[in-house]
């Protein structure tokens, strides 16, 4: 039988360390969740999937238990929107704007079928029926090389179109500005302006937009 001194100090030996180690792990109605990325997947990054598809950063047929390269951009739009870290991550901000997120919102009220960009956001919106049916992270003009603010139109398509003065194809070219401004498939879609003028579109998504915008098709940029 134990003497009551010797468990009187082995009981405060345990308390002892209990403090060391610190506190118990967060349970798991926190809002914890396993960090995604470029190469996760399972179930985590199917749910995320479908809640980028409902909130217009995804195609349907985009959703799977991938983070593939549409997952990162569609991500990017989501945190441009949401003005968080465009890093392409979900962590815990990104997850929990995730949660209480609506669907974006057109920049304009007018009727019709058209392409919104916003240059401060770097997105653009594909807007029908006054509704945005999808949200695309963009690249536009940098320093030096803005582009252009205004009310256009869709004038040329191009599956595949040389650029003049740059020396480089541009697959999947819908070109709204006669100085030769485009919406066009780009390898480097950062999520800052980065280039001569033109609409730089991430490559899961460049056939999508070059769809949408056929000839007519209003474009606003703002």
């Amino acid at each position: 039988m134990s003497k009551p001194g010797f468990v009187t100090g082995a009981l405060t030996l345990v308390l002892a360390l209990s403090a060391l180690a610190g506190p118990e792990p967060a349970a798991a109605d926190s809002g914890a969740g396993p960090l995604l990325q470029l190469g996760s997947r399972g179930s985590s990054v199917l749910a995320l999937n479908r809640r980028l598809a409902v909130l217009t950063y995804l195609r349907s047929d985009q959703v799977s238990g991938l983070f593939t390269r549409a997952t990162f951009h569609g991500v990017v739009a989501f945190q441009k929107y949401s003005r968080l870290v465009r890093d392409g991550i979900v962590g815990p901000q990104t997850r929990a704007a995730l949660r209480e997120a609506s669907r974006p919102k057109p920049m304009l009220t007018r009727p019709g079928r058209r392409i919104e960009v916003s240059l401060r956001r770097q997105l653009a919106f594909f807007v029908a029926r006054n509704k945005v049916v999808r949200t695309v992270a963009v690249s536009t003009g940098r320093r030096g090389y803005a582009t252009p603010s205004g009310s256009f139109s869709v004038y040329r398509r191009e599956r595949l179109s040389w650029s003049v003065p740059y020396r480089i194809w541009l697959p999947w070219a819908a070109y709204f500005h006669r100085r030769g401004i485009a919406f066009h498939r780009a390898r480097h879609v950062p999520p800052y302006p980065a280039s001569h003028g033109c609409v730089r579109v991430p490559a899961p998504f460049a056939r999508e937009v070059y769809g949408f915008a056929q000839l007519g098709t209003p474009v606003v940029v703002r």
